[in-house]
């Protein structure tokens, strides 16, 4: 049996197709899910890794803003084209197009830089976090659920999530507010190669983020005819970090509207340092939405 973090990265593993036009051709498996489409965090990662393989290796990514265009299907492989768009003096940037019969499902650009000295600053993790030792994993709350996506979540996920104050799998518990916290960690050891890292940070980024607008109306994701899907997705790195220790995920949703929802969070090291800034605007449409206002 593999393990969720070797499948992880074994998804991550790209076959360069070797195909030279105008663009660099890439190709990796889906990850199963339960209800059938690709995970849009692994879509993401998947994409990164493509540009990643495109740029000098002393050049990290520090930004990428994507667009998902369509659900992929996990029962077929993804094709990757990066379009090698710029390279300067300390820049680089990657336009990455994830394809599935022969249609795009995700379109994002990212960008690279050298290593480079500058002003810094940060702004604070928040205080008194519990610590995630302290908290119920996704197996504590789901394990003992006869359903497929119980079971995925408490035991296939690759990262351990534990919420801040509780999670809204089954039901919304105190006050409605459009912010929470997670811990997350990978289960089990990733290699010392900080790119690998950055890529798995994206792929986790995508588990949580817009709960904040479902918390913030009482919606816990068993809702019946509940439909929350992702519509794009943007990032920062700041600093590097390894995705296999403790790291905190801070959400918030500044604004829901027409149908869509805002969230931005921050990713913080467990000795506070902030890694990463994340963005995204989610589809979130709950039936008989004024019952929960």
């Amino acid at each position: 049996m593999t393990s969720p973090i070797d499948g992880l990265l074994s998804t991550l593993h790209l076959t360069d197709t070797g195909a030279r036009t105008t663009e660099d051709i890439f190709t990796g498996p889906s990850q199963w899910m339960p209800l059938g489409r690709v995970f849009g965090g692994q879509v993401l990662a998947q994409s990164l890794v493509a540009a990643m393989h495109t740029v000098p290796s002393d050049r990290a990514i520090h930004s990428m803003h994507g667009y998902f265009l369509r659900p992929g299907d996990v029962q077929h492989p993804i094709t990757f084209s990066v379009d090698r768009i710029h390279d300067g003096r300390s820049f680089s940037t990657r336009r990455t197009q994830a394809f599935q019969h022969g249609v795009p499902i995700l379109s994002l650009i990212a960008s690279f830089q050298d290593g480079d000295e500058g002003i810094e600053h940060q702004v604070d993790m928040p205080d008194d976090i519990p610590d995630p030792e302290s908290l119920p994993s996704t197996a504590d709350v789901l394990g003992g659920i006869d359903h497929d996506a119980a079971r995925y979540w408490s035991n296939d996920r690759a990262f351990d999530v534990r919420h801040i104050p509780s999670p809204i799998y089954l039901s919304v518990e105190g006050e409605r507010m459009p912010r929470q916290a997670v811990w997350m960690k990978a289960f089990g050891r990733l290699s010392d190669d900080p790119k690998q890292h950055r890529a798995a940070l994206a792929y986790a980024s995508d588990y949580s983020i817009l709960e904040p607008v479902l918390r913030a109306h009482g919606v816990p994701w068993a809702t019946p005819g509940l439909k929350v899907a992702s519509l794009d997705h943007a990032m920062w790195w700041h600093r590097d970090a390894r995705v296999d220790e403790w790291l905190l995920f801070v959400q918030e949703s500044p604004s829901a509207s027409g149908g869509r929802g805002l969230s931005l969070g921050r990713i913080y090291t467990r000795q506070g340092v902030l890694i990463a800034s994340v963005a995204q605007e989610g589809m979130v449409r709950v039936p008989g939405f004024d019952a929960f206002d």
